[in-house]
């Protein structure tokens, strides 16, 4: 693999491609790589770790450049109505290229491929003053997204979650059971 921290070259003209993961070991080892690019945004190394071992058995898109992998995105499926963006990172030279745009529409495809009508998303409410999680609710309102709900105490006072909500096109979905 290339190093993660290089300049975008030759491969940045490329165009982003995505495709689904399979194997729980290269799950795990993408979800490190790029989480570890971004610890302004993943900067709580239990959560981290949580992420790592979680993804594996998720739904799991993984963003390329030119051969490069560039970024990712974890799927949980909730059943009923919504399928969750559960995590996703790309990397900090790649930001502002399209991954992350790519990654939710193929969130989006998969989404409604499972007859869901809803893609969420959780992420720091603006009640935290992160520049970072700024650019990340302005990237996911961009892409569709909309803040739902507030939960100011789901991941503990300091890191208060924002739910945000893309409605899909598609016919009207059974609730969860």
């Amino acid at each position: 693999m290339e190093p993660m921290n290089r300049q975008p070259s030759q491969s940045s003209r490329s165009p982003v491609t995505i495709r689904r993961a399979v194997d729980p070991a290269e799950k795990r080892s993408v979800c490190q790589r790029i989480l570890r690019d971004l610890p302004e945004w993943f900067g709580i190394e239990q959560a981290v770790l949580d992420y790592i071992e979680d993804t594996a058995a998720m739904t799991f898109l993984v963003a390329e450049r030119g051969g490069q992998v560039v970024g990712f995105a974890a799927l949980k499926d909730h059943g009923g109505c919504a399928l969750e963006i559960y995590v996703m990172g790309v990397v900090r030279t790649f930001h502002r290229q399209g991954a992350g745009r790519r990654l939710v529409e193929a969130a989006a495809a998969e989404a409604m491929a499972l007859g869901r009508r809803l893609l969420t998303v959780k992420t720091l409410s603006p009640r935290h003053p992160s520049p970072e999680y700024a650019a990340t609710r302005a990237f996911y309102a961009a892409v569709g997204f909309q803040p739902v709900e507030e939960f100011p105490t789901l991941w503990g006072e300091a890191n208060p979650c924002l739910l945000m909500a893309r409605i899909l096109p598609g016919k009207s979905c059974a609730p969860a059971t």
